[in-house]
């Protein structure tokens, strides 16, 4: 008499809600997308189009720099919620105020752009088409970077007072993906300003 192997059930994991704050900041990251797609499009169909001058090619220089701090920025971050994960606690505010230096240093180099496309070059947002894309787009990433920049800057200032605890990193690691993307838009404003613009 042959016997036949009893059927395991199968045993379903619960189902759980899931993270409200991961939720919410993947929706921001949505919804803020959208609008930088909107800039972005607008920026690309006026290329060329300013009847005077300057022109990108005259006055753009490639911030180089800037875009390695602020890239570089976004592995520091991600080591630095790993080393709070880890209870590293020493680690993390090393790294997570390398994070805000490389952002700042950014925001900076921005600064310094503007100050000699403005008072060297003559381009403000109300000279040429390329001035008002140009500033609505790159201002809007700056505007975004400053806002993350705050966010940094909190985390920092309750880091050495031991307010930002192992039991924190959920809510570090929901503000590293707003900086992740903050620094993966500007890989699409770089592109799409410094290269395909020029």
């Amino acid at each position: 008499m042959s016997t036949m192997p009893l059927a395991i059930p199968a045993v379903e994991t619960p189902w759980t809600l899931p993270s409200k704050g991961r939720v919410g900041m993947l929706s921001l990251i949505t919804a803020e997308s959208a609008i930088f797609t909107i800039f972005v499009v607008a920026y690309i169909f006026y290329i060329g189009k300013s009847l005077s001058g300057p022109t990108p090619q005259q006055v753009l220089r490639i911030p180089i720099f800037n875009t390695i701090c602020l890239l570089s920025s976004s592995l520091t971050i991600h080591l630095a919620v790993s080393a709070l994960e880890a209870g590293k606690s020493l680690r993390f505010k090393l790294l997570w105020f390398l994070t805000f230096a490389l952002g700042a240093i950014f925001i900076i180099g921005t600064g310094h752009e503007w100050h000699h496309l403005i008072y060297d070059q003559g381009l403000t947002i109300s000279t040429n088409l390329f001035g008002t894309t140009y500033y609505s787009l790159v201002g809007l990433h700056a505007f975004h970077v400053t806002v993350g920049l705050v966010g940094l800057g909190t985390v920092l200032a309750l880091a050495p007072a031991d307010k930002v605890k192992q039991e924190h990193a959920y809510q570090a690691g929901v503000l590293s993906l707003y900086w992740h993307f903050v620094d993966a838009v500007w890989v699409v404003v770089f592109t799409v300003v410094y290269i395909v613009g020029r």
